[in-house]
Formats: structure tokens, sequence, C-alpha cells
């Protein structure tokens, strides 16, 4: 272990990240807050909570609409990159004729 601290290049390659589609995950954890907003606000009106319960809630929900936004940008550049011939071999290098 302290031989690839000390040489690095003895290290194996990372593996390639995996390309996967995050809207669902987004939506899942937007839903969530959604559903802790609700029991926020009744707990509210109900005065067993403080006012940062629903802001904590509301702020979880707008993070989730910029990750929707963030995950809308990278997903037209993913989209571009697939359309790219050099990429077309798999492994990112542009084919060469022999």
């Amino acid at each position: 272990m302290l031989s690839l601290l000390i040489h690095p290049e003895r290290r194996r390659p990372n593996a390639p990240a995996l390309r996967v589609d995050l809207r669902p995950v987004i939506l899942v954890g937007m839903s969530l807050w959604a559903v802790g907003l609700v029991a926020a606000v009744v707990l509210l009106a109900l005065d067993r909570a403080t006012f940062e319960l629903p802001a904590t809630c509301a702020a979880g929900i707008a993070l989730g609409v910029v990750a929707l936004g963030w995950e809308r940008r990278n997903r037209s550049e993913y989209r571009s990159a697939d359309d790219d011939p050099a990429a077309a071999d798999g492994d990112g290098t542009p084919e060469t004729a022999a």
C-alpha cells in the first residue's frame, strides 16, 4: 500500500465512469422531500414543529430542481459525446485505417 503512494504510476488505471440516467434518482429524492414538506407543514400547523423543518424540506426540493438542471445540461453533453465518431470503437480513441 505504501509503495502505491510512493509510486502512483504502478497503480491500475481507474475503471471508466458509468453513465446512468440520474433523473429518476433526483425525482425520487424530490418526492421524498415533498412528502416531508407536507408532514412538516401539518406539524407546524399543530405547533409541533418550528419553521426550520418545512424550510429544510423546501431547500431539499430547491436543490433537487438545481440537480435536474445540472443533469439536463450533462445529459445533452453525454448525448453529443455518443454522436462523436471518434468514440465509436468504445475506448475513446479514434479508429485508424490500417
